[in-house]
């Protein structure tokens, strides 16, 4: 029984050992983990800063052009348009009655 104690006093010390480097190693690989999220920030930071000024000197490089014309359509279209779509809304809404009275 002696042996036995013993043995379990060791794997219960060998066991503090090894949680005590778990938890290093844990806060180690934390801290790694902070450090490239700060790098991450920073490069994203400098990456829009950059795309920034590059789209500005694009704008400033980029001739301006003429917006294309586009032709109105005259009101009498505009109507048109309005009385084709309001006949294809009724036949399609109508009510189911007004099909018998007509035959």
């Amino acid at each position: 029984m002696n042996q036995l104690a013993s043995r379990k006093k060791l794997l219960i010390a060998e066991s503090e050992l090894n949680r005590a480097q778990m938890v290093q190693e844990l806060q180690t690989m934390a801290d790694k983990v902070h450090s490239l999220a700060s790098q991450a920030r920073t490069v994203s930071s400098i990456a829009s800063a950059a795309v920034s000024l590059v789209a500005g000197l694009a704008s400033f490089r980029r001739k301006k052009e003429p917006a294309p014309v586009v032709e109105k359509s005259s009101w009498l279209q505009t109507v048109l348009k309005g009385a084709r779509l309001a006949i294809s809304l009724w036949q399609a809404f109508r009510p189911q009655g007004c099909e018998q009275k007509e035959k």
